[in-house]
This record gives C-alpha cells, sequence and structure tokens, in this order.
C-alpha cells in the first residue's frame, strides 16, 4: 500500500496536495509554514488539514516498520508464504496485522503448546476434521507416558482447539464488532474503601451500569481513574451466548455429536480463557483511545484560547501576588517584562496594615510609571483588589484580575530559577501574573500546560499523545501572533517554526553579545542557524523600527522582490505602500503570478502590508465581579452574577465569580437548544453573566445557569 492512497482513504484531500505536502515535510518544513507560505504547492490547505497529513503519514510509517518486522520473523521460522505476505502487506491497520501474525508469535509456555509437545495436534486435527466417525477408539492412539488416560487425551485437543479458535481473524472480528457496539460497562463499589473522604467524588460511579460505546469521555476517563485508585471495580458485559453460538456456527463443520460437544467445549473455553479477556481489555483500551482524544481535544482547544488571551501590550505593569499572612508580594516591571522593583505588603489580618500598603502602591506607581496593575486570583485576591480600587490615584490605572494557575509551578522551574536566581519563588511568582497581563502567551509557553488547569482528566490520558497535542498547539499559537525577536525569551522562541530550543539558546545569546537584531538578515549571523531554518523561521521573527517596514510584518523575507517590484510599478518606494489601502488597491496581482507565487501568496501579501505587524488578539479589557460576593455562604440561588470562564469540559463550564469555588454551567444549561459542541457556544475567558440555580456548600459546588448578555 502506497502512503498517496492510504493518506487519501482517510482523509479524503485532493492528491496532488497531499503530494506535495509530503515532499515539504520530508524537506523538513514545518506545518506553520507549509500552511502560511506553501498555499501554491497544498492547495491552500490549514494547518488542520496539514496537520492530518503528518498524522497519517506517521501511521502509515508504524505501520510499514511494523510490516517489516513480521514479514522478516515469519521469514526466519519458515513460515512465510506468498498468500501470506500479500495479506501483510495490503493490512490497513495494526489491528489487522496482528490478528494476522497471532498464530504465529512466539508464545510462552501454553497448555495448547504443552499438548502439543505430547502428541495431540493430530488428534484435534481429527475432531475438527467433517469425515471424523469413531473418535473414541481413535482417541488411544494418542496415548503414551506424558497422556495416559483418554480424558486427559481429549483435554489436550481441545485446549489446541482452543487455541486455534482464538486465531481465527472472522471470530475475533465478531467478538470485537459485539464488544463495540453491544457490550456494557458495569462498575461495583469497593466496600472496603466506599467510605473514605477521598471516594466520595466517585460515589456517583458506586453502582453503575452504561452502554460502552455511548458513555461519555469524561464519564469513562472518572472510573478508570476511581478503578485505578481502588475505589470501584468494573467489568466489560456481552451477550456470550450469542457470542458462542456464532463461533460454533463457524467451527464445528463435523456431523459427530462427540466431536461436536469436544469442540463446543473448546470454544466456550477460548471465549473464556482467550478471547474475552484479551478482546474486552482492547474493547476498554480502544474506548480509552477515543476518550483520551475527545478529552485532549478539549484541552486543546482551551489551551488555544488561553494562550490567545487578550494582552494588555507594551505597559508598565505592577504585579501583585496576594496573601493574608504571608503578605503581598509586589513586582513593578517595564514595558517588556523587566523586573524594576519588588517589595511585600501586609495589607490584610492578621497584620491589617492597609493605610501603609496604600501609600507604599502609590509610591511605587509613581515611581515606575504604572499603567495597569495586575492581581493574581488566588488567596485574599478579593481582598486586595477591594484595597487597590479604592485608592485614589493621579493618572487613569486600570486593575485586572489575573488567573495564577500554574505560576507556583513557573516560580519554582528551572526556566524561572534561570530568570531570576538572586529571588525566591514568590517574587518570581508575582512577576509572572504581571507579565501575564502584558503578554498572556509570552509568559504561558514557559509553564508546562498540564498544569495550567484548563482542560479535564489530563494527567489520565495518554501523556505522549497529550504532549505532543500541546506542543502543536503553542507552536501554531506562537507563530499565528509572531515573536519580538528582540525581546523574546528562550522559551518562547523554541516554539517558533524552525528553530527549537537550541537555536532559541543561540539567538538570545547572540542577541545578549551583540545587541539587538537590526533587520531579518542579521538572523543568518546566529551560530549554527542555516538557510534551511531561516527560510522556516524568519517571517514569524518580527524586528520592531527596523529600517525595512517588512521586517516588522508577516511577509516572508522570499517575497520582499515582489513587494519591491509592485512599488516600483507605481512609482513609490516601498515604505510609501505600507499601511497605504489606496496605493495597494492599485495593483494587479495578475501580473506577479509566477511558477510559485500565485494569487492566494500575493492577497496575503497585500492584507499584511494594509496592516504589517497587527496583533490578531483583542486587547485586555477591565472586569469587575460582584462585590457583595466574598465566600461561597454569600451565593443564593436566584443570583445573577458576572463571571469569567475559567475552564471549559465536555460537560460543562467552569465560571469564577469572584470566589474561590468556581461554578458548573452544566452543558444542559448552556443553551435552550442541544449543544453538540461547547466551544461553539462559549469560550475559555469569555466574560459571562449567570444564574445561581443550585448550592451545596457541604460539597462545595454552585451549579449555575448561562444567561445572554
Amino acid at each position: 500500500m502506497q502512503l498517496l492512497f492510504y493518506i487519501q482513504s482517510y482523509t479524503n484531500l485532493p492528491e496532488g496536495s497531499i503530494q506535495n505536502t509530503i515532499k515539504l515535510l520530508n524537506e523538513d518544513c514545518t506545518v506553520p509554514f507549509i500552511s502560511r507560505y506553501r498555499k501554491e504547492a497544498t492547495g491552500n490547505l490549514d494547518e488542520v488539514q496539514i496537520g492530518e497529513i503528518v498524522k497519517f503519514k506517521e501511521q502509515f510509517e508504524a505501520l510499514s516498520k511494523r510490516k517489516e518486522s513480521i514479514l522478516k520473523s515469519l521469514s526466519e521460522q519458515n513460515e512465510l508464504t506468498q498468500e501470506l505476505q500479500t495479506k501483510i502487506e495490503q493490512s490497513k491497520n495494526l489491528t489487522e496485522l496482528e490478528d494476522l501474525y497471532l498464530p504465529y508469535k512466539k508464545k510462552r509456555k501454553t497448555k495448547a503448546e504443552k499438548a502439543r509437545a505430547n502428541g495431540l495436534e493430530p488428534l484435534a486435527k481429527l475432531i475438527m476434521s467433517t469425515n471424523t466417525h469413531d473418535i473414541q477408539n481413535t482417541v488411544k492412539r494418542f496415548l503414551n507416558k506424558e497422556v495416559k488416560t483418554t480424558e486427559e487425551a481429549f483435554e489436550g485437543a481441545k485446549h489446541i482447539i482452543s487455541e486455534w479458535v482464538n486465531e481465527r481473524i472472522d471470530v475475533r472480528n465478531y467478538l470485537r464488532n459485539q464488544l463495540e457496539k453491544f457490550s456494557t460497562i458495569t462498575t461495583k463499589v469497593n466496600k472496603k474503601k466506599e467510605t473514605e473522604e477521598s471516594a466520595l467524588k466517585f460515589k456517583d460511579y458506586f453502582d453503575w451500569s452504561e452502554s460502552l460505546n455511548r458513555i461519555p469521555s469524561h464519564r469513562l476517563l472518572a472510573i478508570l481513574r476511581a478503578e485505578n485508585e481502588g475505589f470501584i471495580k468494573f467489568n466489560i458485559e456481552t451477550d456470550k451466548e450469542r457470542a458462542l453460538d456464532y463461533i460454533n456456527s463457524r467451527v464445528i463443520k463435523t456431523k459427530n455429536r462427540v466431536c461436536a460437544n469436544l469442540i463446543e467445549d473448546a470454544t466456550r473455553d477460548a471465549y473464556k480463557r482467550l478471547l474475552y479477556p484479551s478482546l474486552s481489555n482492547e474493547a476498554i483500551q480502544n474506548a480509552k483511545e477515543i476518550a483520551d482524544k475527545k478529552a485532549i481535544n478539549v484541552f486543546a482547544k482551551n489551551l488555544k484560547q488561553l494562550l490567545l488571551g487578550a494582552p494588555l501590550g507594551e505597559s508598565n505593569v505592577l504585579g501583585i501576588d496576594p496573601g493574608f499572612r504571608t503578605g503581598c508580594k509586589l513586582v513593578c516591571l517595564d514595558k517588556n517584562g523587566n523586573l524594576k522593583h519588588n517589595e511585600t505588603i501586609y495589607p490584610h489580618p492578621p497584620q491589617n496594615k492597609s493605610s501603609e500598603a496604600i501609600d507604599l502602591i502609590i509610591e511605587l506607581c509613581k515611581k515606575f510609571n504604572i499603567e495597569a496593575i495586575a492581581i493574581g486570583n488566588g488567596t485574599a485576591s478579593r481582598e486586595t483588589e477591594a484595597l487597590v480600587k479604592q485608592i485614589q490615584f493621579n493618572i487613569d490605572i486600570k486593575v485586572f484580575v489575573v488567573s495564577e494557575a500554574g505560576a507556583s509551578i513557573y516560580s519554582a522551574s528551572k526556566i524561572a530559577r534561570e530568570e531570576f536566581p538572586n529571588h525566591d519563588v514568590t517574587v518570581r511568582g508575582a512577576i509572572s501574573i504581571g507579565r501575564r497581563l502584558q503578554d498572556p502567551l509570552s509568559e504561558l509557553v514557559k509553564t508546562d500546560p498540564k498544569s495550567i488547569g484548563v482542560g479535564q482528566y489530563q494527567h489520565d490520558v495518554d501523556q505522549k499523545n497529550l504532549k505532543k497535542e500541546l506542543d502543536a498547539v503553542v507552536e501554531h499559537c506562537v507563530n499565528a501572533v509572531g515573536v519580538n525577536i528582540n525581546t523574546a525569551s528562550k522559551s518562547l522562541l523554541s516554539y517558533v517554526s524552525g528553530l527549537g530550543e537550541k537555536l532559541a539558546e543561540n539567538i538570545v545569546n547572540h542577541r545578549s553579545e551583540n545587541g539587538a537584531f537590526k533587520s531579518r538578515k542579521e538572523i543568518l549571523k546566529v551560530a549554527r542557524l542555516g538557510n534551511k531554518a531561516y527560510e522556516q523561521a524568519a517571517a514569524f521573527l518580527k524586528i520592531k523600527e527596523a529600517k525595512n517596514p517588512l521586517d516588522n510584518s508577516a511577509v516572508h523575507p522570499e517575497s520582499y522582490a515582489i513587494v519591491k517590484q509592485m512599488a516600483k510599478d507605481l512609482g513609490v518606494t516601498e515604505m510609501s505602500l505600507v499601511g497605504n489601502k489606496n496605493l495597494l488597491s492599485k495593483i494587479k496581482l495578475e501580473n506577479y503570478c509566477n511558477n510559485t507565487v500565485g494569487l492566494v501568496t500575493l492577497k496575503d501579501i497585500v492584507k499584511e502590508l494594509e496592516k504589517p505587524g497587527l496583533d490578531v488578539r483583542e486587547s485586555a479589557k477591565e472586569f469587575s465581579f460582584d462585590e457583595n460576593i466574598k465566600n461561597l455562604t454569600d451565593v443564593i440561588v436566584g443570583m445573577e452574577l458576572p463571571g469569567i470562564v475559567n475552564n471549559i469540559t465536555n460537560f460543562g463550564a467552569f465560571v469564577d465569580i469572584g470566589i474561590k469555588e468556581s461554578g458548573l454551567i452544566h452543558v444542559s444549561n448552556i443553551s435552550e437548544t442541544y449543544v453538540s459542541d461547547i466551544n461553539e457556544h462559549i469560550s475559555l475567558h469569555e466574560k459571562v453573566k449567570v444564574k445561581v440555580i443550585e448550592v451545596d456548600v457541604n460539597r462545595k459546588r454552585i451549579q449555575l445557569k448561562l444567561l445572554k448578555n
């Protein structure tokens, strides 16, 4: 099977688009680069479509590698026939491939292997034969010092038949189908642990039953976690007798009743000992893979929205990590996020030095020209926000409450220690809070996405697949926004198309030794950054106030000559084109098409020239919670409250209403109509209005309903 046909069978994308994308991938081009700057070659495929090609290309390569390994093994065993080789080469997935290989797999010492060693395989073949007659007398020929009775001989033969039944592809596929479509997952509580406090969160699953193919991903992952922690046991149930009837109908060909009974015994043994344990486990693993995929997809969507959250931009910021007993950590950051000053204030109990705190905040805001204040949303957040908002500043200073999820992880990380070796974790945490307001993307890339807390069961899903998907999301976001090469951290630069950690480090070192980059051409002077890396990365690296305005745009350097020719044909300078819609509208794009550059790319160039360096993200806006809500006991059914969406799952959205406990808008309370995709109705960090419909103080749960703004 060819790679092209394999990918096409799963994606239905045009043949030429797939071929050209594969060629570009083999040339070490990245997904962001291909989707943005090779649109003519791919037929204008987007990042999602190219990502699908990458996924199925990797699947095909893994399948091909496994085929080679199996063919080699069969050849060494002298078991490889032309028919078997053809079946293996034509197999379309790993399950089909492993079924073909199953009869030849090297096995540990099994009952069937022992029976074969005792010379009972010919007896098993006779029992299965359609023309078997006097099996009761025939079996005596197989008695020996290892097999002393006819019962032992029949038992050994049945073990061999059981193994044959287990290896039949038609039987395995039938049972797979039954388990996939008609099985039920049932749970029972572990009586020894049901009273433990940590078991209460799994109370719904102490006695549960649901169709395996209909169970929502979050519920299956919850059941698997509960089972893993020992609170419940689960089982996969299907119609056993129906399955046995099918197997017997396929296996039993003899009309000899004794032989038929022996085969029925063997199929029942095969089902109980070999088929069901293996395939039910396979079914739960397949169901988990589907659940993982859905959970990872939710996480990826949340992460994308979080990373592309509205930045305040280049402003001097006062960051506050609030606290009671240990005080509030203050940091003053300049427009580029550099630390200028740090201090601790104690405005809350037990010290209650609020007047001193207010005086210091006013002094620092004046000294460092503070334009905005970022307050972490953890402990003492509401009290600190109230304190700050009562201050009468001489200028308009905006106040924001910022999510500090994952800030503690960052503050104790190697990256934070390298950035601020002379400051402790509390100062680093406050810095991260302030920087998150300035530019969420630049700061959040330093933290493991799993620690940011925007997803469901992220620690239960396949970690390799999760990391791969989340890394792709971060890469997409970084390249969609672009990076200021003169201020970006090593962490941010490492996600730029074509770079990676080592080249990112080399860029930072070059910047430290030689000063700011003045043009994109200077990027080629970075150690070990060759032409290929430059081709992939250059257009995503922006240089503000560069002599050539295109260096601060998403126009690729390979297209600079086209822009130059456009300006020349209009009788103006390149600088005159930038931002001049009137001049740009006069350009006849058809005149600049060639073998590699078409109208799609040319339109992108003109669009970028209209607003070069434009940030695709919205700007940060202030938000206020209800001042009357300070803790859970203040929340009353019927209240209508403002809130910010701080997490989205398949079963609903969690909303921060200004207290420690987030409220849940169950998916059934998102809209008056059926919700198939929650992300179509609500987004992360969206400012919403909600109605309180239930409060459970003991379980610390708040149920909400989304109101239309």
